[in-house]
């Protein structure tokens, strides 16, 4: 990604502008094209978990949701970034089960639950976190319903494998270019590179899904809507997906990604976003989100929830207001 990023979002304390982040957006409309932009569109990037979406689309256009008798929940799991709570930990162990498979069977890793009642009921019982904990587990549980309707091996996160070939040739057709390669994410999937055009360009493929009678077309209808239904499961509370979508009230999906990554799908306005901040800061990355969907008119300024999001303030230890968090007046112009 080249360095040509525009300022996005400025922190202040006292009256000095301690610093600034910069990054790249763009907004695309029903036909895909570049509407807005700030900085580089055309660099490449990391999606990281901000396509999920995307990386369920195959799980199902093959047929296998259906055949597995997945629900709204499950696909909303999918597309999640959970805080490893018991509504995400007890569906994925369900769902496990279901498939006549166990924690053994995923490929994401361990992880200490961020939900604060789940670390402490590991703590009280001096057990360690297990893969079902992990904040992609239900995107995994959908590769390996995937895998057994594909009736394919058990290392369903390796690039050649039947999987994650589907993923990404639902990854290169969304975002309407070949992706030139890929990284191993944190939960062992290829994240496969592309540009925040593209990325943009697959949002607004989504939010216009509705228009087209395809398989995956009609599989990106179902993931956004199940994401909107159940935006607590999508992340977790007090989480900025969960608290935005709820703000959006079944206009809009959104969903984060490491390093800053954020994307928007708003079927109603027929418009994708993507963003991405240079420096990885989730604090930017929230603050720059919810400023465009102000800035299009999606949410309201003046409502605490929505100031609390782009416009937060930093307390102190003594939970003195210290400093504050806002988008450069450019984004909501």
């Amino acid at each position: 990604m080249t360095t040509a990023a525009a300022p996005m979002v400025e922190v202040w304390r006292g009256d000095l502008l301690e610093s600034l982040h910069c990054g790249h957006a763009a907004i695309c409309d029903d036909t895909g094209q570049v509407i807005q932009a700030w900085g580089d569109v055309a660099g490449l990037i990391y999606p990281r978990s901000s396509c999920k979406m995307i990386q369920a689309l195959p799980l199902l256009a093959s047929g296998a949701a259906e055949a597995q008798g997945l629900g709204s929940e499950h696909l909303a799991l999918t597309c999640a970034s959970h805080q490893g709570a018991a509504i995400h930990t007890t569906r994925v162990q369900a769902w496990l089960k279901d498939l006549g498979l166990g924690d053994d069977d995923l490929r994401c890793g361990p992880q200490e639950p961020p939900d604060r009642d789940a670390a402490h009921a590991l703590i009280r019982a001096d057990a360690a976190p297990c893969q079902y904990h992990n904040n992609c587990s239900g995107k995994h549980s959908g590769f390996l319903t995937l895998n057994r309707h594909l009736g394919t091996g058990p290392d369903y996160v390796e690039p050649d494998h039947p999987v994650q070939k589907a993923v990404r040739a639902a990854f290169e057709d969304v975002t309407d270019a070949a992706s030139p390669g890929y990284g191993i994410d944190g939960c062992s999937a290829p994240n496969f590179q592309t540009t925040v055009q593209g990325l943009a360009r697959a949002m607004s493929w989504f939010a216009t899904a509705s228009d087209r009678g395809d398989g995956q077309s009609k599989a990106a209808v179902a993931l956004t809507e199940a994401m909107m239904r159940h935006p607590e499961l999508v992340a977790g509370e007090g989480r900025a997906c969960t608290r935005l979508m709820r703000l959006l009230d079944g206009r809009g999906a959104v969903k984060t990604g490491a390093e800053g990554v954020f994307v928007a799908i708003l079927p109603q306005r027929r418009m994708g976003i993507a963003l991405k901040i240079a420096d990885g800061a989730t604090r930017a990355s929230e603050s720059a989100i919810t400023a465009l969907l102000v800035a299009l008119g999606e949410l309201d300024a003046d409502n605490p929830e929505v100031q609390a999001l782009m416009s937060p303030t930093l307390y102190n230890r003594r939970g003195i207001a210290a400093a504050r968090v806002a988008p450069v007046p450019a984004l909501l112009s």
